[in-house]
C-alpha cells in the first residue's frame, strides 16, 4: 500500500458510520435494571478512537445527529475521546423524534452461560438519514487531506441511502491516494428486514471493488459476502485456522486488487471466556498470525473487534509491517475487552508490552 505523506494531510484516519448513546445495565439485565451507565459506541467510530486515545494518531469521524440534548451527550463523549467533531452533520431537532432522532443501543454484557445481548433503538436516526451529495468527500480527501479512511458493514446495513453514501466515499478516497479499509461487521438485525443475507451480500460485494484491506470476524465473510469457511467447527469450539486460510485464498482470487485481509479468530467457551486469536494475509507476506489467547476473561466483549482493527490499521500506518500489526491488533482487542464499554481504554505501553509477550503481573 502506498501511504500519503503525514505531512500533507491533516487526519491520519477518518471514520465514516453512526455513533449511538449505549446504555449499560452494568451486571444485571436491560429488562429487571433500574439504572443505566452510558456510553458512546459505534463499530466504525470505536476504531478512530482508539487510533486517538490509544495510538495517538489525528482522527475525526464524519456522522450525523439530531441537534438535542442526546446528540450533544454524545458530542461530549467523542470529544472526551479526542475525535476531531468537525465533521458531523447537525440536523434540527422536531421536538419528539417524529422524523429525525438519535441512535441508542442497548447492551448486557453477559456472564459465564448467559451471552451478551444487544438491543438496538435506532430507526430513523440522523445518520441512517444521510443521502450521497451530504458530505463534501473532495474537501474531506482533497482539501483537509487523510492518510486512511475506516467505514464498514453496520453503516451499509442502516437505511437504503447509506450503501450510496459508503460508494461515493470510498471512490472520493480511492481518487486521493487515501487507503481504505472495511470492516464487514454483519449484524442480523440491521439486515432482516431488508433482505437478510441476501441483500447484506449484494451490497457488500458492490463496495468491496473500492477496498484496500477488508476486516472481518469468523461469521462475517460468509454472511457478508458468500465466501464460505471450509471445514469449521458449527459450534466455535477451536480456531478455524486452515479453513479461514483456505477462505481468504478464494477471496483474494475474487478480489485481486485487495490488499490485506484480516480475520480475529473466536472461539466462545463461555460469555466471559473466549478462546482469541487472528490471522492476516497480505500479497508480498502471506499468512502471519497473532498469538494465540486461549482462555482469555473477559469483562466486556464489545468493541474487540473494533480494538484489532484499530491495533492492525496503527501497525501498518507506522511501519507497514504485517506480523507487528496483526499482533497489536489481537492484543489491542484483547485489552479492549477487559473493561467496559465499547472504546478502548488501553495505552500504547500497554499493547506494546502484551504484543511482545507480557503477561499481567502487577506494574508497579
Amino acid at each position: 500500500m502506498q501511504l500519503r505523506d503525514r505531512a500533507e494531510c491533516r487526519y491520519d484516519a477518518v471514520a465514516l458510520g453512526e455513533v449511538m448513546l449505549r446504555l449499560d445495565p452494568g451486571e444485571g439485565r436491560v429488562r429487571t435494571t433500574r439504572q443505566f451507565q452510558v456510553w458512546e459506541g459505534g463499530g466504525e467510530y470505536n476504531v478512530v478512537r482508539g487510533l486517538r486515545r490509544c495510538f495517538g494518531l489525528r482522527t475525526a469521524v464524519v456522522s450525523a445527529f439530531a441537534d438535542n440534548e442526546v446528540g450533544r451527550l454524545v458530542e461530549d463523549f467523542i470529544l472526551t475521546g479526542g475525535v476531531d467533531t468537525a465533521l458531523i452533520r447537525w440536523v434540527p431537532y422536531d421536538g419528539i423524534g417524529r422524523t429525525v432522532r438519535n441512535g441508542l443501543n442497548f447492551t448486557e454484557r453477559g456472564f459465564g452461560v448467559r451471552g451478551a445481548v444487544g438491543v438496538s433503538d435506532r430507526g430513523h436516526t440522523a445518520a441512517s438519514q444521510l443521502r450521497a451529495g451530504d458530505v463534501d468527500w473532495e474537501h474531506v480527501f482533497g482539501g483537509l487531506g487523510a492518510r486512511w479512511f475506516h467505514t464498514g458493514g453496520i453503516f451499509a446495513g442502516l437505511s437504503e441511502t447509506t450503501p450510496d453514501v459508503l460508494e461515493e466515499a470510498m471512490a472520493a478516497a480511492k481518487r486521493h491516494g487515501t487507503v481504505v479499509s472495511y470492516d464487514l461487521n454483519y449484524r442480523p438485525s440491521l439486515w432482516q428486514a431488508i433482505g437478510g443475507h441476501a441483500r447484506a451480500q449484494q451490497v457488500n460485494q458492490r463496495l468491496a471493488q473500492y477496498v484496500d484491506v477488508l476486516i472481518g470476524n469468523e461469521e462475517d465473510f460468509t454472511a457478508a459476502l458468500g465466501f464460505t469457511v471450509p471445514d469449521t467447527d458449527p459450534e466455535l469450539t477451536a480456531l478455524p485456522v486452515a479453513g479461514f486460510q483456505r477462505m481468504i485464498g478464494e477471496l483474494t482470487r475474487a478480489y485481486p486488487h485487495i490488499s490485506v485481509v484480516a480475520t480475529t479468530l473466536r472461539a466462545v467457551r463461555t460469555a466471559t471466556v473466549n478462546d482469541w486469536g487472528a490471522i492476516a494475509w497480505s500479497q508480498p507476506t502471506g499468512f502471519v498470525q497473532a498469538t494465540d489467547r486461549p482462555g482469555l476473561e473477559i469483562v466486556d466483549r464489545v468493541g474487540g473487534g473494533d480494538g484489532f482493527a484499530s491495533g492492525l490499521i496503527y501497525g501498518l500506518l507506522e511501519n507497514g509491517d504485517l506480523p507487528t500489526a496483526v499482533e497489536y491488533g489481537a492484543a489491542h482487542g484483547a485489552l479492549a475487552m477487559t473493561t467496559p464499554g465499547d472504546t478502548s481504554m488501553a495505552t500504547l505501553r500497554e499493547v506494546e508490552r502484551l504484543a511482545a509477550g507480557g503477561g499481567a503481573r502487577v506494574q508497579r
